[in-house]
């Protein structure tokens, strides 16, 4: 570089700026500000920091989201999963089972999650009826909730052939994978309701040998719902990959469940029958709503809501003055007293 020293030397300090600007645009190096792209503030989940909780033998987090708010909740929580599950078709839009919610409704519910879960990495669910005619529907599907849905990856349901074949595909096409064996809601026309699985030898054996096919087709993990223990610690056991426990004991690589359960925010005899047993409630956040909307519709009956303190946004004597004095002049009299009368209220309301 003595060369480029040299120059610089024989020439003016403008001269200078130049020749480093060209010298720049000539160079191999990439400027930063220009090709780095943005540095992210909170650093997200990836694959591979779940794998080296898994081989340190660390338990995994998951929760679900659906919304903006809930998605901020789980990255203050440091959740390490975030799924956008099919189950807002239960929790969200009321439906009795997972069936009905569509590809579009869930990519509303993956943005705004995306919008808010910064930290967690994020999975959607494929909604029934978008994978299962064929592994290009799958991947077509797949590529949807990555592309339009902002999210990292995607879950599928059930271990058949054409799931795994499906499953494989979305792995081929790069895109990360977390299958979903034991009670699989979206086959409860085929199980004949929410039943658990795993409950005899066949059940059992096929739970392991379904798991095995889904870690073979390159799912990075696996959801094991409604299995007995010694069925999900023994497949757990079994697989290379880390298990997420839903109503599957404690012998998993980690648990999920589902915001709404596990928060207590549903309190009605409805949702009390469908609320799973396994779900523990950490809270009773439904009661707390119940009773702030209470109080709420209480306070406004009363009068006493919205007082001085919450109607912030004042008008001075003389615009008021004025303002009545138009509206005499347009003669709005009923209006004027209606004014001027709201005038003293708040007036005496601010000085009490």
């Amino acid at each position: 570089m003595s060369w480029l020293r040299t120059i610089l030397r024989a020439t003016t300090l403008p001269q200078q700026s130049s020749l480093l600007t060209h010298l720049r645009f000539m160079s191999n190096l990439p400027e930063n500000t220009v090709y780095s792209g943005p540095t992210p503030q909170n650093q997200r989940v990836t694959l591979s920091q779940l794998r080296q909780k898994h081989r340190n033998s660390q338990p995994i987090t998951m929760v679900t989201a659906y919304d903006y708010p809930s998605a901020v909740h789980l990255d203050m929580a440091a959740i390490d999963i975030c799924l956008v599950g099919d189950s807002a078709s239960m929790v969200v839009h009321g439906h009795d089972t997972t069936l009905p919610i569509t590809l579009d409704e869930m990519l509303v519910h993956c943005r705004a999650v995306a919008r808010g879960a910064k930290t967690p990495l994020l999975v959607g669910d494929l909604p029934f009826g978008t994978y299962e005619c064929s592994s290009k529907q799958a991947v077509d599907t797949a590529v949807r909730i990555l592309k339009e849905g902002g999210m990292d990856a995607i879950k599928l349901e059930g271990g058949s052939p054409s799931r795994i074949v499906a499953a494989k595909a979305i792995v081929e096409a790069g895109i990360a994978v977390i299958g979903h064996v034991g009670l699989t809601p979206q086959a409860i026309s085929v199980l004949g309701g929410f039943r658990p699985q795993g409950r005899n030898v066949a059940s059992a054996v096929k739970v392991v040998e379904t798991a095995l096919a889904l870690q073979e087709a390159g799912c990075f993990a696996v959801v094991l719902e409604c299995v007995p223990a010694p069925v999900a610690a023994a497949t757990t056991a079994a697989l290379q990959i880390p298990t997420i426990g839903i109503g599957a004991g404690p012998y998993c690589s980690g648990q999920v469940l589902v915001y709404h359960d596990l928060l207590g925010m549903l309190q009605h005899p409805h949702h009390a029958k469908v609320t799973p047993k396994f779900s523990k409630q950490y809270a009773r956040v439904g009661d707390v709503i119940n009773k702030a909307l209470l109080e709420y519709k209480e306070d406004v009956t009363n009068g006493s809501f919205p007082d001085a303190k919450h109607s912030p946004y004042k008008i001075s004597e003389t615009d008021a003055n004025g303002f009545l004095s138009e509206l005499q002049k347009l003669g709005f009299d009923k209006a004027v007293s209606a004014a001027s009368e709201a005038v003293q209220k708040m007036v005496t309301k601010s000085t009490k």
